[in-house]
């Protein structure tokens, strides 16, 4: 269904028969079937890898325990019966029958003692139950018709990328090293913006380690605030970085270009809490971002913001510091400007000059569209405090005071909690944040679909021809490092939210090793065992 829709269209890309020379993938679906025991010794078993964070992954695991009473309680439980509503009221004697006195017998005499449901039991009985179904369920699992489809669709997962992949369309703007423009993925329809990286221009500016970090760094982040990566791959002239689609515009436009400058502050404050989710998820890989600026963050269609171009950011090594005097003029914390060593302390300093621009309409150290030597910003990073104008209310200086402390020590998020400080300030009181974290919080700003937010591509400076450089054979290893192809928790999103929509209410028993079922609809799977199981009585 959705597997043989996806898979017709990438053979329609491919050589008509036989094998491709290059790479040596089957040409043929059916063929596939060959590389299944290969696929199966080259992908890692970790439950929480295959069952919770790969989406199809998930999926299949998640229609695998349908299939048998005691493992389809469990799910529930974790699907159904946590709810933020039964959190809310705690873990109590209703939920021992649904999972068995078996698996809860160890929570009954503790369930008996409470006067009142217990919350603190949830992760207790979370955590066991995912230990329960890692060991004999996910051995099981291993060895079913399931993880073969599962198979089947890294398979295809792994097919190489190429330009063909993919349907080009307008410049949307330009980056460092190349224009961005739309793309849209021929077999599924999804919409992603192509970061072009043009060779030449990259060996000139010995850009090598920066293209790569970023596209690392891109790879290992999956963060609802930050922009994902889903695809990377060459051309003759040019190393493409396919990346989520902000159709929405920049902040930049948005503060400056929008009627008058700055924001309303509920506008402002949901931008801040966004950030720093977005800050939180980066530091919790130990990335520090170290360019927060307007111009760095994009809205969605929806107006949630993500951050982009993570060109300067860099790893952290556990109980280390780093040192490096990069960013934006501005934007830059004393302690980038002194040229000292820190963390992660430049984001919530940046954070803070974000803030401040979002709602005063001018960044705190520099006047836009105003001359001013990179010298006498520094010194004002260094040496003098903002000044607040009327447009702040108590609780945004009280954030923006705090953000911008001089000494790192005595900086809102430097002071061994991060975001969970900042997050704790009583400016966000009507923030939910796992709410929010799950993106179910409306945004205070819905970009017009019909409307471009952002410069007339016309205005939009052409890059000049790079001359004088030459590509070489060497420069191969680097492009094979950059051009990986597709990224699996992306490329499992965009293809079930496609199969979704293909699917059909039939599954095909199927012997080992074998095509077996398509992704389908919890309900229609459901319906389907459920017929299933009568037909066995």
């Amino acid at each position: 269904v959705g597997y043989y829709q996806i898979m017709s269209r990438v053979h329609k890309m491919r050589f008509r028969c036989g094998r491709n020379k290059v790479t040596c993938f089957h040409s043929t679906p059916r063929e596939a079937l060959i590389d299944t025991p290969v696929l199966c010794s080259s992908t890692e078993k970790y439950y929480n890898s295959l069952c919770e964070r790969q989406p199809i992954g998930r999926m299949l695991f998640r229609q695998f325990c349908e299939t048998r009473a005691e493992l389809r309680r469990c799910v529930k439980f974790l699907d159904t019966v946590v709810s933020k509503k039964d959190r809310q009221a705690g873990l109590k004697q209703d939920h021992v029958p649904e999972l068995g006195e078996e698996m809860m017998g160890q929570f009954t005499e503790r369930l008996e003692q409470e006067q009142e449901p217990c919350k603190e039991l949830f992760n207790e009985c979370t955590k066991l139950i995912h230990d329960y179904l890692s060991v004999a369920p996910f051995a099981d699992y291993l060895d079913s018709m399931y993880y073969n489809r599962f198979l089947q669709w890294k398979w295809l997962e792994r097919q190489p990328v190429t330009k063909n992949t993919f349907r080009q369309y307008r410049v949307l703007g330009k980056g460092g090293f190349g224009e961005v423009c739309a793309c849209q993925v021929r077999a599924t329809g999804k919409m992603y913006a192509c970061k072009k990286l043009e060779k030449k221009r990259i060996k000139k500016r010995k850009g090598e380690s920066m293209a790569l970090n970023e596209k690392q760094i891109l790879e290992k982040v999956n963060s609802r605030f930050v922009v994902s990566l889903a695809y990377a791959y060459e051309t003759k002239d040019a190393l493409c970085l396919v990346l989520t689609l902000m159709n929405g515009g920049d902040l930049k436009f948005h503060i400056y270009h929008m009627g008058d400058a700055g924001f309303e502050e509920k506008r402002a404050v949901f931008y801040s809490a966004e950030l720093a989710c977005g800050l939180e998820d980066l530091h919790r890989e130990r990335i520090v971002y170290r360019d927060l600026k307007p111009e760095n963050i994009l809205l969605d269609d929806h107006g949630h913001i993500r951050i982009s171009d993570l060109g300067l950011a860099v790893h952290v090594p556990e109980g280390e510091t780093i040192k490096g005097r990069v960013g934006t003029v501005g934007y830059m914390a004393p302690e980038v400007v002194k040229n000292e060593r820190y963390t992660f302390s430049p984001d919530w300093w940046a954070l803070g000059c974000l803030l401040y621009e979002m709602i005063e309409g001018q960044s705190p150290f520099q006047q836009r569209k105003k001359k001013i030597k990179r010298e006498d910003v520094e010194r004002l990073v260094r040496d003098v405090e903002e000044e607040y104008s009327d447009k702040f209310s108590e609780d945004t200086k009280s954030l923006c005071k705090m953000l911008l402390a001089k000494e790192p020590s005595e900086r809102l998020g430097c002071q061994g909690e991060g975001a969970t400080e900042v997050k704790a300030h009583h400016i966000f009181r009507s923030i939910n944040f796992k709410r929010l974290k799950a993106g179910r919080l409306k945004a205070p700003f819905t970009p017009d679909p019909q409307a471009i937010y952002c410069k007339d591509v016309l205005d939009i400076e052409q890059f000049s021809t790079v001359k004088g450089v030459e590509l070489e054979p060497k420069d191969d290893s680097f492009y094979c490092k950059v051009s990986t192809g597709s990224v699996s928790i992306p490329w499992q999103m965009e293809v079930r939210g496609h199969t979704r929509t293909l699917a059909k209410k039939h599954l095909v028993s199927a012997p080992k090793y074998s095509l077996c079922s398509p992704l389908l609809l919890p309900r229609a799977h459901r319906a389907l065992v459920k017929s299933r199981a009568q037909c066995r009585e």
